[in-house]
């Protein structure tokens, strides 16, 4: 996985005021959970900004007042009105001990069911996942090529080494539906060629006597 190297700074004080404090000046305060100890730091907003607003997955790689930690976010807060990151927890990662993450899915190839009028639906963009930190991608890849109109990928079809998805295996991650329109102008086509076959004299029309 990619790792994202952030220099933070230790609180010596985190009542109210403390934090109120330092989100005036800019700065994000943290806590950093699942080692020996909680450990409470700060940065300055602009320092995540690469960790927070991209489709992409790191490792934190935590610079401590020098002592590095690698880690992951697993929450972060934001101004109802502003968007402004008001809190970030990070879990320690610790070496053989799987974490959970949540993947980017990518999809590589062009389906032919789309090609042929269906719509393609992509009901999971992220999957989470469960592993070794050293074994986790960056991201789940997957080919449709092979997807026809009516023909799914679900979480059960994915296979990844040292990868274990917490969703329903029969959660559908993408396919191709068949358009509404594509079912409508099939479905007047029918229609049109019953009706010239069985249609029926117009009103006041002369029929042909029978011989």
């Amino acid at each position: 996985m990619k790792t994202l190297a952030i220099s933070v700074k230790e609180r010596q004080n985190v009542g109210k005021s403390n934090t109120r404090a330092l989100r005036n000046q800019g700065n994000v305060p943290c806590v950093l959970y699942g080692g020996e100890k909680q450990v409470t730091f700060y940065a300055h907003e602009n320092d995540f900004r690469k960790l927070v607003y991209t489709p992409d997955t790191f490792i934190a790689e935590l610079n401590i007042d020098g002592t590095v930690t690698r880690a992951i976010m697993q929450d972060i807060q934001f101004h109802p009105v502003t968007d402004k990151i008001l809190h970030i927890d990070f879990l320690e990662i610790i070496e053989g001990k799987p974490i959970t993450i949540t993947l980017p899915v990518i999809l590589e190839g062009a389906a032919p069911g789309v090609k042929n009028g269906g719509n393609l639906m992509f009901r999971r963009p992220k999957i989470i996942t469960k592993g070794l930190a050293a074994k986790l991608p960056d991201a789940i890849t997957l080919n449709i090529d092979h997807l026809k109109i009516g023909m799914f990928i679900y979480i059960k079809d994915i296979e990844m080494e040292g990868c274990e998805f917490l969703a329903p295996g029969n959660s559908v991650v993408v396919g191709v539906k068949t358009a509404r329109t594509a079912v409508k102008e099939e479905e007047e086509e029918v229609e049109g060629e019953e009706g010239a076959e069985g249609e029926t004299p117009a009103e006041g029309a002369e029929t042909p006597a029978a011989e």
